[in-house]
């Protein structure tokens, strides 16, 4: 074989040898593309999840999707049970100027409870099964009403705590009114303000307690559903529970 054959072999050989490692290269960078790209594929369900489906992120300046008609609401906590027949129980211990009563309408008198003052609670002796013994037999209410005596000196407690100065015709009032089953507990009473002019302490309030008492008592409503009512908002709580 001459020198100008080998040489050619030669460099042949190194032609090929530089198509070997080329082609091992290109092959080589073609399956980290791939590892790499199936990564990702599998770590974005895992971030999907984390911001929702069909929901895009909450930008600084924004508000967030409205919620859905039908979202779950949470319910409201059942008023607490306290048996106290004969004097005001003093279940949560308040300070002065703690409490402001809510004006809807000052003069029709549609004040509210600081809900978390008054939140309202009820006797666990008086259930849906003995309403006929109870709250629906005549002369109940004077069973179980605290005496004057001891609800007079949480009344003034009560007016301090809520900034009232005392008027005649504010009535310290069971939020749960007696005749549906409410107690006598500092939870359960406040200084309801009355409508502007009215002469004494009958109110608003007291006219739609006796209707919800005899929608419990005809069994239209149940007893929980119209305790719930009047201590969430007595002024809206015949619409609430559909009478």
């Amino acid at each position: 074989m001459t020198s100008s054959r080998k040489t050619h072999v030669l460099l042949a050989v190194i032609l090929v040898g530089f198509i070997v490692v080329g082609g091992l290269w290109y092959v080589g960078q073609q399956q980290a593309r791939s590892t790499a790209a199936s990564s990702d594929a599998s770590a974005s369900p895992s971030v999907a999840a984390d911001v929702g489906d069909d929901v895009e992120p909450v930008q600084p300046g924004e508000t967030g999707p409205a919620a859905a008609p039908d979202a779950v609401v949470a319910q409201e906590a059942a008023p607490k049970a306290i048996h106290s027949p004969d004097k005001v129980s003093r279940d949560i211990a308040l300070s002065p100027n703690q409490c402001k009563v809510r004006t809807l309408n000052a003069a029709k008198g549609e004040v509210l409870p600081d809900p978390s003052c008054t939140p309202g609670a009820i006797d666990p002796a008086v259930s849906e099964e003995n309403i006929g013994s109870t709250i629906c037999r005549a002369g109940y209410t004077a069973t179980v009403r605290a005496p004057v005596s001891d609800t007079d000196k949480v009344k003034k407690l009560s007016l301090q705590e809520y900034g009232l100065v005392p008027v005649s015709s504010t009535e310290f009032d069971h939020l749960i009114s007696l005749q549906l089953g409410g107690t006598n507990a500092v939870s359960n009473l406040w200084p309801e303000p009355n409508r502007e002019g009215a002469p004494g302490t009958t109110n608003p309030k007291d006219a739609i307690e006796t209707r919800l008492n005899k929608a419990v008592c005809s069994h239209r409503i149940a007893l929980a559903d119209a305790q719930k009512a009047i201590a969430h908002n007595w002024v809206t709580a015949e619409k609430e529970l559909g009478l």
